[in-house]
C-alpha cells in the first residue's frame, strides 16, 4: 500500500530531505479523478486511472530497455526506433547512457535482467514484460531503489507503475467485427491466429476476438499459435488450410505477411481478413484485391514509454496508464506511397508513427541502428 500524504510528510520530517534522498527512496503521489497531466496530447490517461508524480531528479539519465522476445520484425523495428530516437541531439542531451537487453521468453531471465539494471544504478527501465502477473516483487525492488519502471506493449496486471499501450481488447474486437460483418454468409470456420503465449497482449486480443465470434450460431472457431512471427504464421496457416480449410474469415494478431503468403500459396478463396501493419501484407492485400482491415500496434510505443520515463524523472505528472489510439487501415483506402510502400521491406511496420507524441522516425534513421544488445 502506498503511504498517505500525512505518512509521507512525517517520514520526510523524520529523516530530513537529505536523508530521504540518501536512502534512494522516491515517494510517488497518486491522485484520483481528473488531473492535469504533462503533455496531455501524448500522455492521455486511460479512463479511471490515476496520475503519478515523483520528486524530480536532475539529468542526464542512464536508461535501459529490458526486452524479452526479440525474434520478429516488430521487436527489431522497436529496438531500432528507440535507438534512433535516443541518438537525435535533442534527445541525446537527456540520456547519459542507453542500455538494450533482450532476454528471450523466460520470465526469470527478464526479471533477473531488470534486477541487474536496478543494481547497476540505472535511473529508468522500460520493458515489454514476458508475463503480466510475475513482476510485483521486482516493481517493489525498483521503487525502493528509486528506479522508474515503465512497462509498455505487454502491460502488467498492476497500477503501481506508469504503463504505455494501446487498448488491446478493443483493438482485436474491431478487427473481428469487421471480418464478421463482411462475411457474405454468417457461418463456417473462422481462423484465429494468436500471438506469443503468456503475454498480456495475446491474452487480451484473444478476449476481443472471442467477444465477437463466441456464441454465434453456425460459426466454428479454429485457433492456431503464430508467435507474432511471419514464418511461424505462414506455416501454421498453411497447415490449418490443408487440414481444416477453407475458412470463411481470418483474424491474425500479427505476422500478416506470413498469412498472406500462406493464402496465396494455397490459392485460398477471397474472404474478409483482420490483419496487422506489415508492409508486405498491405501490398498483397491491395494488389490481390482482398477485403481487409489492418490495425497497427506501433513499435514506437517504446519511444513513448521512454519519453514518459524521462518526464517522470523530471517530476512531471504522468498518467498511470497511457492508452494511445490505434492506427487503422482499410483495404479500400490502401494506396502505394501513402499508407504502404512497394519500395519498403515486407517486414516494415506501416502506420508506426505516433504523431500525437511527435514520434516520427523515417526508415533511413531506423536502418542506421541495429537490434543488438548494447
Amino acid at each position: 500500500m502506498e503511504p498517505t500524504g500525512e505518512v509521507r510528510t512525517m517520514a520526510i520530517r523524520k529523516l530530513g530531505l537529505a536523508g530521504v534522498l540518501a536512502t534512494g527512496l522516491v515517494f510517488t503521489c497518486y491522485a484520483a479523478g481528473p488531473q492535469e497531466t504533462y503533455n496531455p496530447q501524448c500522455f492521455k490517461p486511460a479512463a479511471g486511472h490515476k496520475i503519478m508524480t515523483m520528486t524530480a531528479r536532475p539529468g542526464p539519465y542512464r536508461v535501459a530497455l529490458a526486452n524479452g522476445f526479440a525474434g520478429n520484425s516488430w521487436r527489431i523495428q522497436m529496438i531500432q526506433g528507440l535507438k534512433a530516437w535516443a541518438a537525435r541531439p535533442e534527445n541525446a542531451k537527456e540520456i547519459k547512457e542507453l542500455k538494450i537487453v533482450s532476454t528471450g521468453t523466460d520470465v526469470a531471465a527478464q526479471i533477473g535482467a531488470i534486477d541487474n539494471l536496478i543494481a547497476a544504478g540505472y535511473d529508468a527501465i522500460i520493458t515489454i514484460a514476458v508475463n503480466p502477473t510475475s513482476f510485483e516483487p521486482v516493481i517493489k525492488r525498483a521503487r525502493k531503489a528509486g528506479v522508474v519502471l515503465v512497462p509498455f506493449d505487454n502491460v502488467l496486471d498492476t497500477d503501481q507503475v506508469i504503463q504505455v499501450t494501446e487498448p488491446q481488447v478493443e483493438l482485436e474486437t474491431v478487427k473481428a467485427q469487421f471480418v464478421y460483418d463482411n462475411m457474405p454468409e454468417k457461418k463456417g470456420k473462422v481462423l484465429e491466429i494468436r500471438g506469443l503465449p503468456g503475454n498480456s497482449v495475446d491474452r487480451d486480443r484473444s478476449i476481443g476476438f472471442h467477444k465477437v465470434f463466441d456464441n454465434k450460431p453456425g460459426i466454428e472457431v479454429v485457433t492456431v499459435v503464430g508467435n507474432w512471427d511471419d514464418g511461424t504464421v505462414q506455416k501454421v496457416v498453411s497447415d490449418a488450410i490443408a487440414t481444416q480449410g477453407p475458412f470463411a474469415g481470418i483474424v491474425a494478431q500479427h505476422g500478416s505477411t506470413g498469412l498472406m503468403n500462406a493464402l496465396s500459396d494455397a490459392k485460398h478463396p477471397k474472404v474478409p481478413l483482420g490483419t496487422s501493419g506489415e508492409n508486405g501484407s498491405l501490398k498483397m492485400i491491395h494488389d490481390q484485391g482482398w477485403t481487409a482491415i489492418a490495425r497497427v500496434q506501433s513499435p514506437l510505443l517504446a519511444v513513448v514509454a521512454m519519453k514518459a520515463a524521462i518526464a517522470e524523472l523530471q517530476g512531471h505528472p504522468i498518467p498511470q496508464l497511457i492508452q494511445l489510439p490505434v492506427p487503422t487501415l482499410y483495404s479500400k483506402d490502401l494506396k502505394d506511397g501513402v499508407n504502404y510502400s512497394s519500395k519498403l521491406p515486407d517486414n516494415f511496420q506501416d502506420g508506426a508513427d505516433i504523431k500525437a507524441c511527435n514520434v516520427v522516425i523515417p526508415i533511413d534513421e531506423l536502418l542506421k541502428q541495429t537490434p543488438d544488445n548494447t
